[in-house]
């Protein structure tokens, strides 16, 4: 069986293989204001404590305002536009991506929404999110 983070990986190969393959048929300028215009996903991780899910996305030279959280049907959803702000000649490499990005994480944990929290320093976004309680169910002995 194949593991989705598996299949994620492997495809992301695939697209940096096929971007590769582009960058060496396209003059470069033409190249990169076609790369600019699509949505790019920042590296992000998702784990868990025994009281909280944690989504952490690295997305340096940004600031708390740029970015867009949303939580909606256990679907955390982190967008915003990363701005290059250097006007450039040529790329010689160009590695970091700017422009759109957008970040889907599915939790199949419930959450508590009014708890929710997100900070953002060196370059790492945190969501940290509440793991709801469990409801105490009381059984009362009839006679």
């Amino acid at each position: 069986m194949v593991h989705s983070d598996d299949l994620l990986d492997e495809i992301g190969r695939m697209q940096r293989r096929m971007d590769r393959l582009f960058e060496d048929m396209i003059p470069t300028t033409r190249w990169m204001a076609i790369r600019q215009r699509k949505t790019w996903r920042p590296p992000t991780d998702v784990y868990e404590t025994d009281d909280y899910i944690v989504v952490k996305v690295e997305i340096a030279g940004m600031a708390e305002s740029d970015f867009t959280i949303s939580l909606s049907d256990n679907l955390l959803t982190i967008t915003g536009t990363r701005v290059d702000p250097v006007s450039k000649l040529a790329y010689q490499q160009l590695e970091i991506p700017y422009g759109d990005f957008r970040t889907d994480v599915y939790l199949p944990w419930a959450i508590d929404d009014d708890e929710v929290e997100a900070t953002y320093q060196d370059g790492f976004l945190k969501v940290i999110l509440p793991k709801a309680k469990p409801h105490k169910i009381h059984v009362v002995e009839v006679a």
